[in-house]
C-alpha cells in the first residue's frame, strides 16, 4: 500500500512537471521569432549609455543566434513561472494542514512578486545608473564595445542577485514564524547584517561603488521591512505532540511501587487459580 502511494505521487509529480515544461515550450515557440527584438530590449540600458553610433559585438560564430535564444528562454521562464508555481502548489497542497495552506500560498505569491520587482528595479534603475557611470569614467582613448554574451551573463547575474535580495523580507518573516530566531534577536544583529549586506554586494556586483551601494542599501531597507512585517506574523504554534512531550512528567516513585504491587498481586492471583 505504501509503495503504491509512493508510485502514485511520483506519477503525479511527473505529470505536473510535464505540464510546466509543455507550457514553457509553447511560450518559447511563440517567442523565438521575436528573440532578436527581446535581446535589443534587454540591451537598451547599455545601448543608451554607449556613445552615439557605438554597437555591441559578437565574438563567437553562432553567438548572434544562441544569445537571443537564451533571452527568449529567460522571458518564457518568467512568463510561465506563475503556472509552474501553481503546479508545485497543487502537488504539495494535499499534504498540508489548513493553517499551513493559509501561510504557504501567500508566501509563494509574495516571493514571486518580490523577485519580479527586484528584476524590474535592476533593469530600470540599476542598469541605467551603473552603465552611465562606467561609460562616463571610461578613458576617451578607448572604444567601448561590449560582447553580447558577456553582457547577457552579466545581466543574468545581476537579475539573480537583485531578485534574491528582494526576498529578504520573506526570509525574515519565515525565520520568526518558524521560531528559529526571535524578532528581538534579529533587531540585535542589525549592525552585523549591514556589514554582511555590503560584503555580499561586493562579491556579486561589479567592482564599482555605485552597483555595490545599489544592492547593499536596498538589502538593508528590505531587512527593516521584514522586521516590520514580522511583527504581524505570530510564531508558529506548538504542535499537540510537542506540548504533550513538553508537559509530560514521569510517574513518582510511590506510583511506580503501587503499580508493581498491583502487577504482583495479579500474578499471585493467577498462580492461586
Amino acid at each position: 500500500m505504501t509503495e503504491d502511494t509512493f508510485i502514485s505521487h511520483l506519477v503525479e509529480l511527473r505529470d505536473r512537471l510535464l505540464r510546466a515544461l509543455i507550457a514553457f515550450g509553447l511560450v518559447l515557440l511563440v517567442l523565438i521569432p521575436f528573440a532578436s527584438d527581446l535581446y535589443d530590449l534587454l540591451a537598451t540600458p547599455m545601448m543608451s549609455a554607449l556613445p552615439e553610433g557605438a554597437k555591441m559585438i559578437a565574438t563567437g560564430v553562432i553567438t548572434p543566434f544562441l544569445v537571443p535564444v537564451k533571452v527568449a528562454m529567460m522571458v518564457a521562464f518568467m512568463i510561465t513561472l506563475p503556472y509552474t508555481l501553481f503546479q508545485a502548489w497543487s502537488f504539495i497542497a494535499p499534504g498540508l494542514y489548513n493553517h499551513e495552506k493559509r501561510l504557504v500560498l501567500p508566501l509563494v505569491v509574495m516571493s514571486t512578486v518580490l523577485f519580479v520587482i527586484g528584476i524590474a528595479f535592476c533593469y530600470f534603475f540599476v542598469f541605467n545608473t551603473v552603465f552611465h557611470f562606467i561609460n562616463q569614467i571610461a578613458p576617451k582613448s578607448i572604444s567601448v564595445a561590449p560582447d553580447i554574451e558577456n553582457y547577457l551573463n552579466f545581466v543574468l547575474t545581476m537579475f539573480m542577485a537583485f531578485g534574491l535580495t528582494f526576498e529578504t523580507p520573506i526570509v525574515v518573516v519565515m525565520l520568526t514564524r518558524m521560531g528559529i530566531v526571535t524578532l528581538q534577536q534579529l533587531r540585535d544583529i542589525r549592525p552585523y547584517f549591514i556589514v554582511i549586506a555590503f560584503i555580499i554586494a561586493a562579491i556579486v556586483t561589479p567592482p564599482d561603488v555605485v552597483s555595490q551601494l545599489l544592492l547593499a542599501i536596498p538589502m538593508c531597507l528590505l531587512f527593516e521591512l521584514g522586521l516590520f512585517a514580522a511583527r504581524f506574523v505570530p510564531p508558529r504554534p506548538r504542535s499537540e505532540e510537542g506540548d504533550a512531550a513538553e508537559n509530560y512528567s514521569p510517574p513518582s516513585d510511590a506510583a511506580q511501587e503501587a503499580e508493581l504491587d498491583r502487577i504482583a498481586a495479579e500474578e499471585r492471583s493467577r498462580s492461586g487459580n
